[in-house]
């Protein structure tokens, strides 16, 4: 009889604010079957983001909440373990909507997709580069943003895996870029690993002096902002936008564990510069996802792009890899390897 067993990262609690480990549970079950139509994915990377955090609370949102009791929802790379879908092999790797669990059960229809990993040099490149975080960079810039040569584009939560490929493509479509980020050692990141223009550190600031620093940066203004922090960050950037400025919001990361949302509290600012603010989801352009991962590949083959990854290893490793996203101690896209 096989010993092998099926590792479930569960969310049991729902976080009040920062999550802390009482909040998940790691239990042992046997590996599924693969239903009628479906297939059991092996998975071996796990992505790690901001968005889970969301998706813990029972709260309406673009997704419905992750329920108790079950494994944490993420994206994965992994490997065809048992398949009845005829258009899947065993052996397969794939990209799909699962869970931090070893083995996921991929019903008829669920969002999977087959991936070639000889075109990269890892399979954990489908969560970074040419995956949800390379494509979020590429077309929330270049289809939300607009981002004209000549023109400044402001990237907050900018040494992040999101926001250093946003930087690194304003970059090259001429762009002046200036990014705001935590720390001495992730600004000198910004200007000296991805090319940015200015690198502006946030902590112990408050956002009159961070308001201030933005405004020396950019005396003309602020064209495109690629918006992943929120709070006083965003209050600060708010006050240095360009006439018809266009903020690309793509997260607000400073609010996923506050028990008060800050909000925009000088949206009038909006108004006086006739600026538009996009919300910004990256389902929305999952039919050109092969377009988009062209680009980013040939980018990157060109030397032109440069993508990191913080691999943390193994699943009983879930919680505080996690817990990296929040403390700012990830170097790169976040990925958890489990086999």
């Amino acid at each position: 009889m096989s010993d092998i067993v099926n590792r479930r990262f569960l969310l049991v609690r729902r976080p009040a604010g920062t999550p802390v480990e009482q909040d998940f549970q790691l239990v042992e079950t046997p590996v599924p079957a693969a239903p009628e139509g479906g297939m059991v994915v092996r998975n071996h990377f796990i992505s790690l983001d901001p968005a889970q955090r969301g998706w813990m609370d029972d709260a309406p949102s673009y997704m419905p909440p992750i329920a108790l009791g079950d494994a944490v929802r993420a994206t994965t790379v992994g490997v065809v373990h048992e398949s009845r879908n005829p258009d899947f092999a065993a052996g397969d790797w794939v990209l799909g909507l699962n869970a931090i669990e070893d083995f996921s059960v991929v019903l008829p229809g669920g969002f999977t997709s087959a991936i070639d990993i000889s075109v990269v040099d890892s399979p954990s490149r489908y969560l970074s580069a040419v995956g949800a975080v390379g494509l979020t960079a590429y077309f929330g810039l270049l289809e939300v943003g607009q981002p004209q040569a000549g023109e400044t584009v402001l990237v907050t939560g900018a040494a992040g895996a999101v926001g250093s490929m946003v930087g690194q493509i304003a970059k090259i479509k001429g762009a002046r870029v200036i990014g705001i980020a935590g720390g001495a050692d992730k600004c000198r990141r910004l200007v000296q690993d991805y090319g940015f223009d200015v690198a502006i550190d946030y902590k112990g600031k408050t956002e009159s002096e961070l308001s201030a620093e933005i405004a020396a940066a950019a005396p003309d203004g602020v064209h495109v902002v690629f918006e992943n922090v929120g709070g006083t960050v965003m209050e600060a950037v708010a006050h240095n936008l360009a006439q018809r400025a266009r903020v690309v919001l793509c997260g607000l990361i400073s609010e996923y564990n506050a028990g008060e949302r800050v909000g925009l509290r000088n949206l009038w600012q909006i108004i006086v510069k006739q600026a538009t603010i996009h919300g910004f989801l990256i389902a929305g352009y999952v039919n050109r996802f092969a377009e988009g991962g062209a680009q980013v590949a040939q980018w990157i083959g060109e030397g032109k792009l440069r993508v990191d990854e913080d691999i943390q290893q193994g699943i009983d490793n879930a919680f505080p890899a996690f817990m990296r996203l929040f403390s700012g101690a990830n170097t790169g896209k976040l990925v958890l390897q489990i086999a």
